[in-house]
């Protein structure tokens, strides 16, 4: 089944099946426009070739760019090629080279969900590759291979990005501002995607999620090689949004993690985190970020039906399957049906939600925020094919996504108390969805470790730029939408408009808390305000929960009541 639109009018299906894919695939489509994934070769060993920064990793040496402030080195291998018999296989390591590989270009981003009317899917299954972004070095009289940085070694931040396991690569960010401005070393990642990355199968047991075993090799390699970019792999702090939150929240609970990271920023992203029926129009299922190894297995036995792989014993069928084509296993419908990592395996051994509410996770300490209109993002993309121009049309989506409580919900968020009926539809799934899922995994986490050092934010710039792509709605503001806190932090992504410069101080100051939690472990800089630490504060109220508020403007940066502001105590009565 494709999703590409034929030239007859498309009936509701055909655009239900057209919005739920920009849905999913929003934030990874936005963030490919940055810097654009190119199909360049991967570098190849070399010993020829003058100028650019060498350093010598565990697997050879690598020649890098020098930017001035910052040095970059891309595409560098810290897994084999996944490809042929190790297709569905977890990482192994990338063979070592002789002379010195270029790493001046990105590697191949991993396969992605294939656009409408698309020919091919883009990218390659041959993309286990990170980047990694260093302050440049003082120059020393005496020349060495490896940069060597002035004083101490440096934390190192590992970026894992956004995308619903569908879409995306890390050199879509650059890194430069959180290494200059924060004194880091930043490694983004590319890791297994779709069907290529959770895929599941009886033939397969009790696999991990390739996809999230890729993160965790990628942490095991920037752990060996971080002090040879004068980092230090003592201090490695693992953040990500969106999709990579949701991998950073399956590494808090995951067992072969321990000891990879010493502390995690989630945005926009918890364990809890869940969307009811119809969140992304009409008709679309319940969305849970995890699903039971059986559930998998049970859609890769249908997946093997479909592409005629059935005869013979388990190893007959993942020959079989192994032996497919990349484009033929890079369909839409594929690749939706295997973008929820599997647990009941050694990775994930327990649901996280689960996990987290048992107590068993990484004791780090831990940031973790969602954006005050995350929802706007998805409700003003599914606008044009599913309107919500009146009390009725917002009354059918309440009905719909809670079913008896229907009526409650609408009481609590009446649509005249919100200038438009779609305006009151995203505030909805905004509290529900996120703001308030988010603050119950905090609650969690303080339940259980109530020592952590644990930090809530919210970033809530009304007029934060608008990530370039996303369709113009009349009376529709994104405001403070899903993903629109990224720009503040990598000025790679594209925007609609420019950052004011109210808006370039608060990208200042959240450069500075989030690189001075990687350092220390307290966003808290002495030139900054105070950002307290995340428990029920008596001063707001017995059950009150004071998050950072993060914002431009004179008192833009302030602890706000969340749990509050996103009626949360609502949404805890609710049946989920």
């Amino acid at each position: 089944m494709s999703l590409a639109m034929t030239a007859r009018r498309p009936n509701r299906r055909d655009r239900l099946r057209a919005v739920f894919f920009t849905l999913l695939c929003a934030v990874a489509l936005l963030a490919a426009t940055a810097v654009p994934a190119t199909g360049a070769q991967p570098g190849s060993p070399s010993s020829s070739g003058e100028g650019g920064a060498v350093v010598r990793t565990d697997r050879g040496l690598i020649r890098g760019v020098s930017h001035g402030a910052y040095t970059t080195f891309d595409g560098v291998p810290y897994a084999a090629p996944p490809t042929g018999a190790l297709r569905w296989r977890a990482p192994v390591p990338a063979a070592a080279w002789r002379g010195v590989r270029d790493a001046t270009a990105p590697g191949r981003p991993c396969v992605q969900m294939p656009a409408p009317g698309a020919a091919t899917a883009l990218g390659s299954e041959d993309c286990l590759y990170l980047n990694v972004t260093m302050p440049t070095p003082t120059p020393t009289p005496t020349a060495t291979p490896t940069p060597e940085p002035a004083g101490r070694k440096r934390p190192v931040l590992v970026w894992l990005h956004g995308g619903a396991f569908l879409g995306g690569a890390g050199i879509d960010y650059s890194a430069e501002r959180l290494a200059v401005r924060g004194d880091t070393v930043v490694v983004t990642v590319n890791y297994r995607l779709g069907v290529f990355g959770y895929f599941g199968h009886p033939g397969l047991g009790s696999a991990p999620p390739f996809g999230l075993a890729d993160q965790q090799a990628a942490l095991r390699w920037v752990r060996v090689n971080a002090e040879r970019f004068g980092g230090d792999p003592g201090r490695v702090t693992l953040f990500g949004e969106s999709a990579g939150a949701l991998g950073i929240c399956a590494h808090l609970t995951s067992p072969t993690a321990a000891g990879l990271f010493q502390r995690a920023v989630l945005q926009s992203g918890s364990c809890l985190m869940s969307f009811p029926r119809g969140a992304l129009g009409p008709g679309t299922p319940v969305y849970e970020p995890f699903a039971s190894q059986r559930e998998v297995q049970t859609a890769g036995a249908e997946a093997a039906r479909q592409l005629g792989c059935t005869a013979g014993g388990p190893d007959e069928v993942l020959a079989c399957l192994r032996g497919q084509s990349t484009d033929r296993l890079a369909t839409a419908q594929l690749m939706q049906s295997f973008n929820r990592p599997a647990y009941g395996d050694a990775l994930l051994p327990t649901a996280p939600d689960q996990a987290l509410a048992s107590g068993r996770f990484h004791r780090v300490p831990v940031v973790q925020g969602s954006n005050r209109d995350e929802m706007r993002m998805f409700v003003g993309l599914s606008l044009a094919a599913f309107p919500i121009r009146t009390e009725d049309d917002y009354r059918a989506r309440l009905v719909e996504a809670f079913g008896p409580a229907a009526p409650a919900v609408e009481a609590r968020y009446p649509a005249a108390g919100h200038p438009t009926p779609a305006l009151a539809w995203a505030a909805v799934l905004t509290d529900r969805s996120l703001a308030c899922t988010t603050l119950a995994a905090d609650r969690a986490i303080a339940a259980r470790a109530p020592g952590l050092p644990l930090y809530g934010y919210e970033f809530s710039d009304a007029d934060a730029p608008v990530l370039a792509g996303l369709p113009a709605n009349l009376g529709f503001p994104y405001g403070a939408a899903h993903g629109f806190e990224m720009p503040f932090l990598f000025p790679s992504l594209p925007t609609e408009q420019p950052l004011t410069e109210a808006q370039r101080a608060l990208s200042d100051r959240m450069v500075g808390y989030w690189t001075a939690f990687a350092r220390t472990g307290d966003p808290n800089t002495a030139d900054a305000p105070r950002w307290p630490v995340l428990r029920p504060s008596p001063a707001l109220g017995r059950s009150a929960w004071s998050v950072q508020s993060l914002a431009p403007g004179p008192g833009g940066i302030r602890p706000v009541d969340a749990y509050a502001a996103h009626h949360c105590a609502f949404w805890d009565r609710l049946p989920r």
